[in-house]
């Protein structure tokens, strides 16, 4: 994963800005079941912006409770550490893209049609995501290192291993150039699909356009004069 680290940048509205109350204040909304779910919602937002802006290891929980307006305390009420909150923004994350390569991959496609369809999928989720992929880029050394994020590792081995089966599949139907590199193209492929999530923000360029844009680069480029 050291290949998608990207230069940390402005991830969204800077948190630190947001008017904050003058005391921190106990976590009242506890008291109902649907207001501790939705503050626990909100908490886990929160630490997830100021995850990708300052890096999880150099976020403190007492940010995070800053952040959201409570007590240090108050947090253990809803996750009884940094890591469970840092546990579940990924966990999420990346539920959401093995879902969208399952899907394609069981679609009983062509390999190019499974393709499109992961990159069109997958520039979506990551767009809805680019908090907790701004923490995977930015604190990978961290995480690939420690037992309970193992799930990372594993997870970014399946999809190498459905974009590395499409590319085969291709080139055995004569779809795709005999000479491909299928593990060299797949790791560019995912540096340039991964990456590029902030350029919704950064440059003004829209998911689809994105994603139109990589497929017409990929397609052009390995497809056989025959395909």
């Amino acid at each position: 994963m050291r290949s998608v680290n990207a230069t940390r940048q402005s991830r969204g509205p800077d948190i630190s800005k947001r008017p904050r109350p003058a005391t921190p204040r106990p976590d009242a909304s506890d008291a109902s079941g649907q207001g501790r779910s939705e503050r626990r919602a909100d908490v886990m937002q929160i630490a997830a912006e100021l995850f990708a802006q300052k890096g999880f290891r150099a976020t403190t929980v007492r940010e995070i409770a800053d952040a959201a307006g409570i007590l240090s305390g108050s947090l253990y009420h809803h996750f009884d550490s940094k890591e469970s909150i840092g546990d579940e923004i990924l966990l999420s994350f990346i539920n959401d893209v093995l879902a969208d390569y399952r899907a394609a991959a069981s679609s009983a496609g062509s390999p190019r049609d499974v393709i499109e369809q992961i990159v069109r999928s997958t520039s979506r989720t990551l767009s809805r995501h680019r908090a907790a992929l701004a923490m995977l880029q930015n604190d990978w050394s961290y995480f690939s290192t420690q037992n309970r994020f193992a799930y990372l590792r594993k997870a970014l081995n399946e999809i190498e291993r459905t974009w590395i089966a499409q590319f085969e599949r291709g080139k055995e139907a004569g779809v795709f150039r005999a000479d491909l590199d299928t593990r060299l193209t797949y790791r560019l492929l995912r540096d340039v699909l991964w990456i590029p999530s902030q350029w919704g923000a950064a440059g003004g360029y829209a998911t689809d356009q994105v994603a139109d844009a990589i497929l017409q680069l990929l397609f052009g480029g390995i497809l056989s004069p025959a395909a």
